[in-house]
């Protein structure tokens, strides 16, 4: 695929192109600059368009589903003249107007982490698979546990906007750990007797501990936490340690940041599903590069509607049939 070149490659032909790719401009919207995730996003788009030679203009919102923040980029971008956006939407839905904008201003627009939705709504997204994120950490939640009729499984998800990461990675969760889900693009319609329910953390560590406060007076006996990233699964543990019952609950995660892989070494997360925010960052500003240079255009890995950037399960308990690295090897591989 086009989208396998080497960035040195592509430096290459964007050099060749004179002056038309060397004064390329880029732009980075994040949905927050705080999140470990974003700032190492950035970082790698970053070291990459310097590597280049383009300009990279960077925005992010003030917390995650700030949407005002994003559009207003988005315009400032289109009127930079940029040759390509890479996003992080905060509402997959709500961007789309402003996206389509940008695109029929003739400006490549690449989601990453996030898919829009309609996936179309971008020219290409670079992500992690996150329904699969879900399940591998509801599979390893579901082995380690053994006989999951006992489950109380409290679900800490993003927001309210149930953005497309947030419902992929809840419901890839509860398939993952044998529950049967309803509508794949709905989250909390489930009927099964062992959830105690969900709520919103804004990813974040106090959004986390809230919420997990919140349920627990619901159900003091929750022993299954799914978290829709790390910073929420630290709030949640700070929460059921107030309670004393951080021993009770398994608490799974997705990310892949190095605080979260150094919680699962710590015994605070069980698992969690590793994504690779550099890669994705990277790969993005080759693409706008090629796209400077030629109007090469991203291909999505085959048989999906995005290109799968990678996810590998990190626990110090691996389970039989579930393939996975160590915290000790995720360490350097991870971010933040």
């Amino acid at each position: 695929m086009k989208l396998l070149l080497t960035s040195s490659a592509l430096a290459l032909a964007a050099m060749t192109t004179g002056a038309m790719a060397q004064d390329a401009t880029a732009c980075l919207i994040t949905k927050t600059d705080t999140n470990p995730f974003f700032v190492k996003m950035r970082e790698g788009a970053t070291e990459a368009a310097n590597a280049a030679g383009i300009n990279l203009l960077t925005y992010a919102g003030a917390i995650d589903g700030d949407v005002e923040a994003q559009v207003a980029a988005v315009e400032t971008c289109i009127a930079a003249g940029a040759a390509g956006i890479l996003i992080t939407p905060s509402d997959s839905r709500a961007l789309a107007p402003v996206v389509t904008q940008a695109r029929e201003a003739g400006i490549l627009v690449i989601a990453l982490d996030t898919p829009f939705e309609p996936a179309e709504t971008a020219d290409a997204t670079f992500a992690t698979d996150n329904f699969v994120a879900g399940q591998l950490i509801g599979q390893w939640a579901a082995a380690t546990m053994g006989d999951t009729s006992g489950a109380r499984i409290a679900l800490l998800d993003l927001n309210a906007s149930e953005i497309s990461v947030d419902y992929l990675r809840d419901n890839g969760f509860l398939q993952g750990f044998g529950v049967d889900i309803m509508d794949p693009t709905d989250i909390g319609d489930e009927t099964d007797e062992r959830i105690v329910g969900n709520d919103v953390t804004n990813g974040n560590e106090e959004g986390g501990r809230t919420a997990m406060e919140n349920l627990l007076q619901l159900d003091p006996g929750v022993n299954v936490v799914y978290t829709i990233n790390e910073p929420a699964a630290a709030g949640a543990y700070e929460a059921l340690r107030a309670f004393g019952l951080e021993e009770q609950a398994i608490i799974v995660s997705v990310d892949g940041g190095c605080p979260g892989v150094q919680n699962v070494a710590e015994g605070i997360i069980g698992a969690t599903s590793m994504q690779f925010p550099l890669r994705m960052a990277a790969m993005g500003i080759d693409a706008i590069i090629a796209f400077a240079a030629d109007g090469t255009r991203p291909e999505n890995t085959p048989g999906l509607d995005f290109f799968n950037t990678g996810v590998t399960l990190v626990t110090d308990h691996p389970v039989e049939g579930i393939d996975s690295i160590t915290s000790q090897e995720a360490l350097s591989l991870c971010w933040g």
